[in-house]
């Protein structure tokens, strides 16, 4: 369908991209992945950079989550023009115990 991106050099698979669907005039950009001997070389960046404009190219919006504790990925995504817009926390209730 078009929504997994895989960037190759010499025919070896370097970085890895998908999208979610469009919804409402927007895709989101997720599980992007560079194995650790091809990091360093800006493959991530020009992935990500790839696919967004061609999403945009489309018209739609695009969107992604990045995890705050990882500074590498979100200077990538600044460095490519995504600014921070909120943050998110996960939370989990239980119930209490019963007596």
């Amino acid at each position: 369908e078009g929504r997994q991106w895989l960037w190759e050099v010499d025919g070896k698979p370097v970085c890895w991209a998908g999208h979610s669907n469009p919804s409402s005039g927007v895709a989101g950009i997720a599980n992007v992945f560079t194995p650790r001997d091809h990091r360093g070389h800006g493959y991530a960046s020009a992935l990500v950079a790839h696919l967004t404009q061609t999403l945009h190219d489309q018209g739609l919006r695009v969107i992604l989550y990045t995890d705050l504790a990882n500074p590498v990925s979100n200077g990538v995504y600044q460095r490519i023009g995504y600014q921070p817009i909120a943050d998110t926390a996960e939370v989990r209730l239980t119930p209490p115990p019963q007596n």
